[in-house]
């Protein structure tokens, strides 16, 4: 009797210390996409159908889904925000983004950022079966909700920059097209493939950008630095395993995480 007494107090004072560990280390979990279309046995995609079942989940759960302006507005002025957010991005600018992901979000008022490729919009490749949305069609979402992030104008990696003349066009040139065509100021980055460098780092600042977001996760990291916001990636069988997209809404998912390199 007295020795499960003492594994149950040392299980308690365990758990205690535990939990007084990880509590601080919430983090407003930034979701991210790509495909919301079909591809068997490529995880980019996640199904129409299993998009929407994702986005009434976290409805019926209650969670309230921010802008990722909110989220970095917090970061900067250092405030606690409330457990129960989540911020919704898609990265390249698919057409099936408009298709399938647009609808569902219009009509549960979900808030989102789409990051775009700017000189792929509009086309179609034949030999990646790759088609992205118009112009026309962004300003369709620019008008519901949607705000639109740059993603370089060529997808160009930007973890070792050579030329820093080009790379500093492809970073505010995409900006300027987006706010070209929408007639909206484009406040935010996304770094192709999550690669990136303190250079790179330094030429979104130069170009205006109030934060950017990457992909790599890092381990018991929370947002601290608006210019290297850690994403979670949405798989389609995240659908199919509640625990598992519950796991990522937590706000405690990157925690456990180990941390990769950003190069």
């Amino acid at each position: 009797m007295k020795r499960v007494l003492l594994f149950l107090i040392v299980f308690f004072v365990f758990l205690s210390g535990f939990c007084f560990w990880l509590f601080p280390k919430y983090t407003v979990p930034v979701l991210m996409y790509h495909n919301i279309g079909y591809k068997e046995g490529d995880s980019f995609f996640v199904t129409p159908e299993n998009f929407l079942r994702q986005m009434e989940y976290i409805r019926d759960r209650g969670y309230e889904v921010i802008t990722l302006d909110r989220l970095v507005e917090s970061i900067k002025n250092k405030e606690r925000i409330k457990r129960n957010k989540v911020v919704i991005t898609f990265d390249d600018g698919y057409k099936d983004n408009f298709q399938y992901a647009y609808p569902v979000l219009k009509k549960l008022g979900f808030p989102a950022s789409v990051f775009l490729v700017t000189n792929n919009m509009g086309k179609k490749f034949t030999q990646t079966d790759k088609e992205f949305m118009s112009w026309d069609e962004v300003k369709v979402m620019s008008e519901n909700r949607i705000s639109f992030g740059a993603h370089t104008k060529t997808h160009c990696e930007l973890g070792k920059i050579i030329n820093e003349e080009g790379v500093f066009e492809e970073i505010s040139g995409s900006k300027k097209d987006i706010e070209t065509r929408t007639g909206a100021a484009v406040d935010y980055f996304c770094y192709p493939g999550g690669a990136f460098s303190e250079k790179a780092k330094e030429l979104v600042v130069k170009a205006g950008y109030k934060g950017a977001c990457t992909t790599n996760r890092g381990y018991a990291k929370v947002h601290s630095d608006v210019y290297e916001l850690k994403r979670i990636k949405v798989t389609n069988s995240d659908t199919n395993k509640p625990f598992s997209f519950w796991a990522k809404l937590s706000g405690y998912y990157t925690v456990f995480k180990r941390e990769r390199n950003p190069y």
